[in-house]
């Protein structure tokens, strides 16, 4: 598993209000599996392509939650 560190970060609030009604609209997804897709997808765009960064975008498009079976 990769390293991890704290980022704190101050959003305008509509900003943060539309991301709060994604999340509330997608349980499959939380604030952090959001910010690291847009992070991802947002230097991927610029041209970075490191393996990690890369990755994280594929995950960010094509990773979808285990479906708890009943």
């Amino acid at each position: 598993m990769a390293p991890h560190v704290t980022v704190e970060n101050e959003f305008p609030e509509d900003l943060f209000q539309a991301m709060a009604g994604f999340i509330g609209g997608h349980p499959e997804w939380d604030q952090y599996r959001l910010l690291q897709s847009a992070v991802a997808s947002f230097l991927f765009q610029q041209g970075c392509k490191e393996q990690a960064v890369v990755q994280h975008y594929l995950n960010g498009l094509f990773e979808h939650p285990l479906i708890p079976q009943l």
